[in-house]
């Protein structure tokens, strides 16, 4: 079946212009959070958290509903879901995997790693997100996800962000040679060495370095990044028109928080949305990525979105973490 995320990079590629928009869900927290990746098994159970088979229904409902473009899951889940049930084939949703685990995404309670200068570290490998398993054979590349998300994060320091950078190579490479895809997710610096007077600037400026020297054989599809607010977002999409620039969530915040950071966004040129957390702990993920879709095809404003949700929540019965009057709150304000 034709993926609609082929069908809109096309478009995007054809006209950066058009109202064509990218929502992705990030189901692939098991590879940050340990326990607590699942998220809350209920609304009033905020420490109680769900079994890896309950979340993994969860990402079947979705893939079912057609909610969203892309579906990102550790290697383990895309050798189950993708691999084993199939359950990608006849759907509009790509299915994608996790490429990479740098050491300022380990967030185990008690941890300390994401307080240090990140280090470039892989628990996959291309060939187990193609098929399962190492060293399989070219036939046997189109049983699993085609698709990956690489993740790198500099902080200002030559030794440390050049092996980060040739981690990256080695891995652009090897993807160029096995016909896998990715995009490419840059954080904004976890634990700087030495500062840095704009990190917006920065970080806009080590993606512009990092892709100079990189073919299109070798480009991600498109970018993952902090939304760092509209002059960063719209230098960045300005500079190269070809670059397909998306967001990432974040924490998870308020509601008015995700959807108004998807609007602003997209407005000043984001073309992308991958949200985790957001998704994740939302009362009812279902709705929550209902009106993410409704935003990011502009039918509803953020405000209409947060009252609309609050309504459905209580149809279903459901109880919102917070007041309606307190999840309208911004509680995030970008750089």
């Amino acid at each position: 079946m034709d993926k609609s995320l082929d069908q809109k990079l096309a478009r995007i590629a054809a006209d950066p212009t058009c109202n064509d928009f990218i929502l992705a869900d990030a189901k692939d927290p098991d590879l940050a959070f340990g326990l607590m990746g699942p998220g809350p098994a209920a609304a009033d159970q905020r420490h109680r958290y769900r079994t890896l088979d309950e979340f993994r229904d969860i990402i079947r409902e979705i893939v079912d509903r057609k909610l969203v473009d892309i579906m990102l899951m550790s290697a383990s889940t895309n050798e189950i879901l993708t691999i084993d049930e199939r359950i990608f084939d006849d759907s509009p949703v790509t299915p994608a995997a996790r490429a990479n685990d740098t050491t300022d995404i380990w967030f185990a309670p008690g941890s300390h790693y994401r307080h240090q200068p990140s280090l470039p570290f892989s628990s996959t490998t291309i060939d187990h997100i193609q098929s399962g398993k190492y060293e399989c054979r070219d036939v046997e590349r189109t049983q699993g996800a085609n698709l990956g998300l690489y993740s790198i994060t500099l902080n200002n320091d030559a030794p440390r962000d050049s092996l980060t950078l040739n981690h990256y190579k080695q891995f652009r490479l090897e993807a160029e040679q096995k016909g896998f895809r990715h995009f490419l997710e840059v954080f904004a610096p976890n634990a700087l060495v030495h500062p840095v007077e704009d990190v917006a600037s920065y970080v806009n400026d080590c993606i512009v370095r990092l892709l100079g020297g990189v073919t299109r054989a070798g480009r991600p599809l498109f970018l993952k990044m902090p939304y760092f607010g509209p002059a960063a977002m719209e230098a960045l999409v300005r500079y190269d028109s070809s670059l397909v620039v998306g967001i990432l969530g974040g924490s998870a915040g308020t509601t008015m928080d995700a959807f108004r950071m998807l609007a602003d966004a997209k407005k000043y040129g984001a073309r992308v949305a991958l949200f985790g957390r957001k998704i994740n702990f939302a009362e009812d993920q279902i709705a929550f990525i209902g009106y993410l879709r409704q935003l990011a095809d502009g039918t509803i404003t953020a405000e209409e979105a947060v009252r609309a949700y609050h309504g459905d929540l209580q149809t279903l019965g459901k109880t919102p973490h917070r007041e309606l009057a307190d999840d309208l709150q911004i509680t995030h304000c970008p750089i």
